[in-house]
C-alpha cells in the first residue's frame, strides 16, 4: 500500500484498539492488540504520517529510535533489593523502569492524555543485546519488568534489507504477533502530502514530468545514491528560504539533498527552466485575468513547458488556499475570545446588547452551524468598568500558558502551532490598539473600548472575505486561460488532477464555492467515463 492508505489503516485500527465496551473495558483486550509493523524504504514517511495521526487523533506520541537503545536503557539498569519470601529475607535483583516506558507516563503526566502511541523505528535493527527481548516485547507489551500502559498503542516501524545492512530477518514467531502493511513509495500519495504542505512547485512540476526519479536507491563502484521523498521535502523547505533571502539554488545545493548526481543535475537544470517560465508567462497577470499575447503559441509548445506552466498556476493557487484556511482558523481562534468579552459583558450589563450586537463569526457555507453566532452565554467571568483589558490580558496569557503546555506535551503540529501563535499575536496587537485610545481619550469606558474591538474584528474580517473573492477570481481566471489556450484538452484535465490532490483547495471549494471549478470537474467527469468507455470499446474489439 502507498503512505496515504497506510495512514488510514493505522487509524482504523488505532480507533478500534482504544474503543471500550460499556463496562469501560477495552473491546480488544490489550493482549491481543497487535503490534502494528511498518516496512518500507526510508524517507518514504513513516515517521511523519505518525505525527500526523496522533494530531488528528488528539492522543500522545512517543517516538524512540530503538537502535540508539542498548539492554541497559531499554530494559533497566539491575539494582539489589531486599523481599520476604516465607518468613526469612532475601536478596533479590530488580530493575530500574526502563527509559522508554518511564518517557510514556512522563508524556502522560505533560499532557494529561492517558492514551497514545508508542513509536519504535528501526525496530529490525536492534543490537544484539536487545534482539532477545523483542519477542518479549511484541508479545506482552514488556520491557524487562516494566508493562507499556494500557491506552498506548505499540506501532513499529523497518527497512527492508536491501536499504539497510544492520537489519534482521524477523522469524514466524514474531511475526505471527504482529500486524504488518508494506508500504512503497507511490508519487501521487505523496503528492497529495506534499500540496498541503506547501512543498514547492518547482518541485512538484518537475515529478509530473519525471516521476521515475520521485525514490531512487542503488549502489555502484560510486558508492550509493538515492532520492527519498524526505529529501525532496527538505529541499523544498531550503529552496523556499534561499528564494526570499535572494540566494541561488544551484546544482551543489540540490546535491546535498538529493544524493544522486544525476538527478540532482536534472533537477537544477529544470529548476532554471521553470524560473525562466515563472518570468516569461507572467502567472500573477494570467490569474488576474490578463492573457498572454502570444497565447496560440502555447498549443505547440513541448508538453513540458505545458505541465511547468500547470505546475506555476497550482503553486500560485495553493498558496492561496493555505492562506485561506489558516485565516478561517485563526479568526475563528479571534472570535472566540471576542465572544468571552461580549458575554462578560453582556452579564455584567456594561452594554445595551440591543444597541451592540457582537461581532459576525468567520464563516464557511451559509447555515454551517459550527459557525453560527450563539447567544450571549452569561459568563460567570463579569466585568465591571475598566476591566476589559485586564480580561482581554488574562485571555491572552491563558492563551500562551496553554500553548506553551502543548507544545511541552508535544501535542501541536507544525500547523496548529503556527495557527495559535498567529492568534495570539492578533490578540496582541488588539491589546496595544486599546491601550493606545485608552491612553490618548478616543475610548475611556469599556463599552467604548468593545465597539473599538468590534470594528478591529470587522476590519479583519473584511479583510479576509477580499481574499477569499480575490482568490475565487484567480481560479476562474485560471480555467478560464487553460480552455482559450488548450481549448477542453487534457491540460485541463491535468490541473483539475492537480487542484483535486489539494486538501487545502478542496477545503476552499467546499467553504467557499467556485462556479468554474464545478463545471470543469464536471468535465473531467465526463472525460473519466469517456476513457473508461474507449477502453472497454478496445477490449471488446479484441475480442
Amino acid at each position: 500500500m502507498n503512505i496515504i492508505e497506510a495512514k488510514q489503516e493505522i487509524i482504523h485500527t488505532i480507533r478500534a484498539y482504544l474503543m471500550k465496551d460499556e463496562t469501560g473495558a477495552y473491546r480488544i483486550p490489550v493482549e491481543k492488540q497487535r503490534p502494528m509493523l511498518l516496512m518500507g524504504p526510508p524517507g518514504i514517511g513513516k515517521t511523519a504520517i505518525m505525527e500526523q495521526i496522533a494530531s488528528e487523533l488528539g492522543i500522545n506520541l512517543v517516538s524512540y529510535t530503538i537502535t540508539h537503545h542498548t539492554r541497559q536503557s531499554a530494559i533497566g539498569l539491575p539494582f539489589i533489593s531486599k523481599r520476604d519470601f516465607g518468613g526469612e529475607e532475601y536478596s533479590v535483583t530488580e530493575y530500574t523502569m526502563s527509559e522508554i516506558i518511564a518517557a510514556v507516563y512522563e508524556q502522560i503526566e505533560r499532557s494529561g492524555i492517558h492514551e497514545g502511541i508508542l513509536f519504535l523505528d528501526e525496530i529490525n535493527c536492534v543490537s544484539e543485546t536487545l534482539a532477545p527481548m523483542m519477542l518479549q516485547f511484541l508479545q506482552y507489551k514488556t520491557f524487562g519488568t516494566h508493562k507499556v500502559p494500557d491506552g498506548f498503542v505499540i506501532v513499529t516501524a523497518g527497512n527492508p534489507p536491501e536499504y539497510n545492512r544492520s537489519v534482521r530477518d524477523f522469524d514466524i514467531v514474531i511475526l505471527d504477533r504482529v500486524k504488518r502493511l508494506d508500504i512503497t513509495a507511490d508519487v501521487e500519495a505523496w503528492k497529495r502530502y506534499a500540496y498541503q504542505m506547501g512543498v514547492h512547485g518547482a518541485i512538484l512540476a518537475y515529478l509530473d514530468i519525471k516521476k521515475e526519479n520521485f525514490y531512487i536507491v542503488k549502489a555502484d563502484l560510486a558508492g550509493a545514491q538515492f532520492v527519498t521523498a524526505r529529501g525532496w521535502e527538505d529541499l523544498s523547505r531550503i529552496m523556499t528560504v534561499y528564494e526570499e533571502m535572494g540566494l541561488p539554488i544551484t546544482r551543489e545545493l540540490v546535491l546535498q539533498y538529493l544524493e544522486d548526481p544525476e538527478v540532482a543535475r536534472d533537477f537544477a537544470t529544470y529548476y532554471a527552466l521553470y524560473q525562466k517560465y515563472r518570468t516569461s508567462y507572467h502567472v500573477q497577470e494570467i490569474l488576474a485575468g490578463q492573457r498572454p499575447t502570444d497565447l496560440h503559441a502555447l498549443v505547440s509548445a513541448p508538453f513540458d513547458e505545458k505541465l511547468s506552466l500547470i505546475g506555476l498556476l497550482t503553486d500560485a493557487l495553493g498558496q492561496d488556499f493555505r492562506a485561506y484556511g489558516e485565516q478561517v482558523d485563526i479568526q475563528r481562534a479571534v472570535f472566540t475570545e471576542m465572544k468571552k468579552l461580549r458575554d462578560a459583558l453582556s452579564s455584567a450589563n456594561a452594554i445595551d446588547r440591543n444597541a451592540h450586537t457582537a461581532p459576525v463569526a468567520p464563516t464557511a457555507p451559509a447555515g454551517n452551524a459550527a459557525d453560527r453566532q450563539p447567544e450571549a452565554s452569561g459568563s460567570s467571568d463579569a466585568l465591571t468598568s475598566g476591566n476589559l483589558q485586564a480580561q482581554l490580558a488574562a485571555d491572552h496569557d491563558a492563551m500562551v500558558a496553554e500553548l506553551q503546555r502543548r507544545q511541552k506535551a508535544h501535542l501541536l503540529s507544525h500547523r496548529a502551532e503556527r495557527i495559535e501563535r498567529k492568534a495570539i499575536l492578533a490578540l496582541e496587537e488588539l491589546m496595544h490598539e486599546l491601550s493606545l485610545a485608552r491612553g490618548d481619550g478616543t475610548a475611556t469606558t469599556d463599552e467604548a473600548l468593545y465597539a473599538l474591538a468590534k470594528q478591529w474584528f470587522t476590519k479583519r474580517e473584511s479583510a479576509r472575505k477580499a481574499a477569499i473573492e480575490k482568490t475565487g477570481a484567480e481560479l476562474t481566471n485560471a480555467f478560464g486561460f487553460l480552455h482559450d489556450a488548450f481549448s477542453d484538452g487534457q491540460e485541463i484535465v491535468l490541473f483539475l488532477s492537480n487542484l483535486n490532490a489539494s486538501s487545502a483547495c478542496l477545503r476552499f471549494i467546499r467553504e467557499c464555492g467556485n462556479d468554474a471549478y464545478y463545471q470543469y470537474n464536471q468535465f473531467l467527469l465526463l472525460h473519466d467515463q469517456r476513457s473508461t468507455l474507449r477502453a472497454e470499446a478496445a477490449r471488446m474489439l479484441e475480442l
